[in-house]
């Protein structure tokens, strides 16, 4: 009796036994990517509500796919129900977008079957990403900086603090330039990783001296989407 509720999901029909499998794989893989973005991720960007979406995805892509099967009329239809939804979110970091595109693979993978393979590049993906985290390709959590310096319009940021950043940071990346006053000023944010044992006072004092004393502001990393 359960398992003739299946047989208009698909184009075949599918025993509740495969369905309970796939759902089951999908929460697995998603669990998998959950516990992967909790690992990478900095300290105090962690999203509790991301990390369960994390989870809760994969399923909801492989149920998706069970439903809509080879028949192409459900799928137009479902299309056009998915067009009217408005997502209303600010943008998340890039690697919050890798994240959901590598869920939304893996509930496509488990959705038609392939278990084998959404198992393999979900391992695989994960232990690229946490080797990607404990390398130079992310910045140390614990010492990232959000370095904002106000500059007048005819200094030349590119190369002004280049000697300055050589001599108090392990790691320095322009990250906005925008302008101010009408176009008198420049600001500059910057995420800089300082080197042990420095004076953040000297550091300052250094820039300040070569941004004419204007406004510098140095605190912990920001979201710069929502400035």
């Amino acid at each position: 009796m359960f398992e003739s509720l299946f047989t208009a999901t698909a184009s075949s029909a599918l025993t509740l036994t495969e369905v309970i499998i796939t759902i089951i794989s999908a929460f697995i893989c998603g669990g998998i990517i959950s516990i992967t973005y909790r690992k990478t991720s900095a300290k105090g960007h962690y999203s509790e509500n991301f990390g369960l979406t994390m989870i809760l995805l994969p399923a909801v892509i492989s149920i998706i796919i069970m439903l809509i099967g080879s028949d192409v009329a459900r799928a137009f239809s479902l299309a056009g129900a998915f067009s009217i939804i408005r997502f209303r979110s600010a943008p998340g970091e890039p690697k919050d977008i890798a994240y959901v595109l590598f869920a939304m693979a893996a509930g496509l993978a488990s959705g038609v079957g392939a278990f084998m393979y959404a198992a393999a590049f979900t391992l695989i993906l994960c232990v690229v990403m946490l080797i990607l985290s404990k390398t130079r390709f992310k910045v140390k959590a614990e010492t990232a900086k959000q370095l904002t310096i106000t500059i007048p319009e005819d200094l030349d940021y590119e190369s002004a603090f280049d000697e300055v950043m050589r001599t108090y940071t392990d790691f320095t990346e322009l990250r906005r330039v925008k302008t101010a006053s009408l176009g008198s000023l420049y600001q500059l944010t910057y995420l800089v990783e300082l080197k042990e044992n420095i004076s953040t006072k000297a550091f300052i004092d250094e820039l300040r001296c070569r941004n004419g004393n204007l406004n510098i502001s140095l605190s912990l990393t920001a979201d710069l989407d929502n400035q």
